[in-house]
């Protein structure tokens, strides 16, 4: 892990000094490109890396300011590898100085381990990106004019808040490739997290490149809060077993979520894209307003839902039946059964507070003896 110091350093170049080092790499890295930004020569290529591209100066009306508005083009792709290189130094950042120092305190196995530190990043990548979405979807007014997701298409300007944030999330899902390799995760996690992976990259590209990045920051707001809840609610359950009532929110949120993308998604592809004026498709003018496109997207949206939902209720039922064996566990142990015991005999032959004497002479012989 980057930014960690090692007694033992191993050999140049090997997987595990990449694995330790490899944070230290990708800032000498950014700090190339950064440093490209002194000379003239290297400038504009530098700039090309950091700064958002594509500006389009639009002029609105005659009494107001002119806006600048940005569209997407080939020159994207060096700027989300920019970010990805800081998403990889935050990634190294928030593991090394927040989630390591919790998992001392914690002392958890190796399986919960995994999963806290997975948790611990998407929670805080999901937080971050739910407030600034929150703040997008705020000043278009989207609450009072649900239109706008159709309205006027294609999209093909943006401002720079909604150009950033889909480069930031393209970058950032991208990197989550590699921290795999990284992070060491093991095997039998790694075909869960791909999935997830790439269903992100391409739902997310696939509504920046087609021109539906309003629909997408739609949708994408409201999930990332139910998939917050649920990384929360696992952090607390892994500092406390107790705290499970994280779970039951999520759970209800989470099937409110699924409704509201299939509405928006049947809405905008069904009803709102069909009756707008501009139907066609023209690479030039990022129009895709045609049947195959809106059909495509439509599939590929219900059944990402459809998977999802499956997932949701095969871990409910999981749950369910671990409750249910812990339930019953928990009764046999409070509520052994009882056997029969001998009753053992009292010492000195004293049974019921009589004592019982050996001796089998008659009562006058007794006398007699005594006399």
């Amino acid at each position: 892990m980057g930014f960690r110091k090692k007694n033992k350093s191993p050999p140049v170049l090997s997987h595990e000094f990449v694995i330790q080092n490899h944070a230290d790499m990708v800032s000498c890295l950014a700090m190339i490109i950064l440093l490209g930004l002194m000379f003239e020569v290297t400038a504009k290529f530098a700039i090309m890396f950091i700064t958002v591209q594509y500006n389009v100066t639009q002029v609105l009306d005659e009494k107001s300011d002119p806006v600048n508005l940005y569209q997407y083009g080939p020159k994207d792709v060096a700027t989300v590898f920019f970010y990805l290189l800081i998403a990889v130094i935050l990634h190294a950042l928030i593991q090394e100085y927040i989630l390591d120092k919790m998992n001392r305190r914690l002392h958890l196995s190796k399986t919960k381990h995994s999963k806290f530190n997975e948790s611990g990043q998407l929670a805080a990548f999901y937080l971050f990106s739910f407030i600034w979405g929150c703040s997008i979807l705020t000043a278009e007014d989207f609450a009072t004019n649900p239109t706008f997701l159709w309205e006027g298409y294609p999209h093909t300007r943006m401002v720079f808040q909604v150009k950033f944030f889909y480069i930031c999330q393209i970058a950032y899902w991208l990197h989550a490739l590699p921290e795999l390799y990284f992070q060491k995760v093991r095997k039998e996690d790694i075909p869960r997290q791909l999935y997830y992976i790439c269903l992100y990259v391409v739902h997310i590209t696939g509504a920046y490149v087609l021109n539906l990045h309003r629909l997408g920051l739609v949708l994408l707001v409201p999930h990332y809060l139910v998939e917050l809840l649920f990384h929360a609610s696992r952090l607390f359950y892994f500092s406390d077993e107790n705290k499970q009532k994280g779970f039951t929110l999520w759970a209800l949120l989470f099937v409110i979520a699924r409704l509201l993308t299939l509405t928006l998604s049947v809405l905008t592809f069904g009803f709102g894209l069909p009756r707008t004026e501009n139907q066609g498709f023209s690479l030039a003018e990022g129009n895709f307003n045609v049947l195959t496109i809106r059909m495509t997207c439509l599939a590929a949206i219900c059944l990402t839902q459809a998977w999802m939902m499956w997932k949701f209720i095969n871990f409910q039922l999981k749950k369910w039946r671990e409750h249910s064996q812990n339930q019953a566990s928990k009764k046999k142990a409070a509520s052994p059964k009882s056997k029969p015991h001998k009753r053992e005999p009292t010492r000195g032959g004293a049974a019921n507070g009589v004592v019982k004497s050996e001796d089998k002479t008659s009562p006058r012989a007794r006398k007699a003896k005594a006399s």
